[in-house]
């Protein structure tokens, strides 16, 4: 009989199960590498877990790399994927010392900086709102060359943890030092290092939110769904609705293809799930605003892109990490339906 394939799931919450299932359904094992605080029993007996290594990814990395590199050599893995957004770059770094199908390092660290991706986003043409650095709270004072509203984000934030409409001078002070304790509370997290911390202090735009859920390989760029999130106007940015395929004509669906595909390329990420929002400026025009190299929503847009698309999405996904062509680049799929409305609660679970 022939070996199943081994993939490691970097930093998997188990409360978000969907990878898993399907690494069931496709007959992949899963060597789980779990997320802090993770009951090692629960992972053991997760869907589809063979082996749990219960590495200390958030707070030692280097030393977690060593026991994966170690572990590959006595048993070699097939594949390795992050299963959260703050592993993406510990697990590029990752694929790339044990030789199996990632993003490059610089990607990931790209997509984990919001002032690179603006960098790049410019660079390539696309359009970007204004935005300044802050590398001390201090300094708030820079941001008022901005045109208000603003909204205040960490660098390196995720989810929408620290985002803040400002719509004001006399409230940008109060923002950027909530936004700032945030950033240094992580900061000591040695998973964060690398550079790109601070917060970021842009221009608010104006529009409805959009989520556009692709699949990349080796290039290629596949969006599988793209989803309402309505007009989410802050002044903090939780998402409570989602709606898949969003209902828009055929010209602003292109130009959101067309946004994120560029996008893509500008920040060299070639392999892997993507989950990118972007706002409709006028409810028309698409402007990206950052860009994440995982599947969204801790595994649940898979669903969205399933119904919008019938494409199996964490499973070609996992079919991507493990370096093989995603079924989806040659077989039909056909849409199963449509998510009229998700409701989620205001902390965005």
């Amino acid at each position: 009989m022939a070996q199943r394939p081994k993939i490691v799931l970097v930093g998997q919450l188990l409360t978000t199960p969907w990878v898993l299932d399907a690494a069931q359904r496709i007959g992949v094992d899963v060597v789980l590498v779990p997320w802090t605080g993770t009951s090692v029993e629960a992972a053991r007996q997760a869907t589809a877990v063979t082996e749990v290594l219960p590495l200390d990814v958030e707070g030692d990395p280097d030393s977690a790399l060593s026991a994966l590199v170690e572990r590959h050599r006595a048993d070699p893995f097939d594949g390795i994927m992050a299963g959260n957004e703050l592993v993406v770059p510990f697990t590029a770094r990752a694929a790339k010392a044990l030789g199996l199908t990632g993003l490059s390092e610089q990607a990931a660290a790209i997509v984990r900086d919001k002032r690179a991706m603006r960098r790049r986003l410019s660079e390539a043409g696309l359009e970007v709102p204004g935005f300044v650095l802050l590398e001390r709270a201090e300094d708030w004072t820079d941001a008022l060359t901005l045109r208000f509203p603003v909204v205040v984000k960490p660098v390196r934030g995720f989810s929408s943890l620290g985002v803040i409409r400002v719509d004001d001078k006399e409230q940008l002070e109060q923002a950027v030092g909530r936004t700032w304790e945030l950033v240094q509370a992580r900061a000591h997290k040695p998973v964060e290092t690398g550079g790109g911390g601070g917060v970021l202090v842009e221009e608010y735009l104006d529009g409805p939110e959009i989520s556009a859920e692709s699949l990349v390989h080796d290039g290629r760029v596949r969006i599988g769904a793209i989803a309402w999130k309505g007009e989410i106007t802050g002044p903090y940015f939780e998402e409570t609705t989602l709606r898949a395929p969003a209902q828009l004509p055929t010209e602003i669906l292109s130009a959101i293809e067309a946004e994120v595909v560029a996008a893509h390329r500008a920040f060299g990420v070639d392999q892997g799930a993507t989950h990118t929002e972007l706002r409709l400026v006028g409810g028309v025009r698409p402007v990206l605003l950052e860009m994440g190299a995982r599947i969204g929503g801790g595994g649940f847009m898979h669903h969205f892109v399933q119904v919008s698309s019938g494409i199996d999405f964490a499973a070609d996904t996992l079919r991507v990490h493990l370096g093989r062509e995603p079924l989806c680049w040659t077989e039909e799929t056909v849409p199963t339906g449509f998510v009229p409305r998700r409701e989620t609660a205001e902390n965005g679970s």
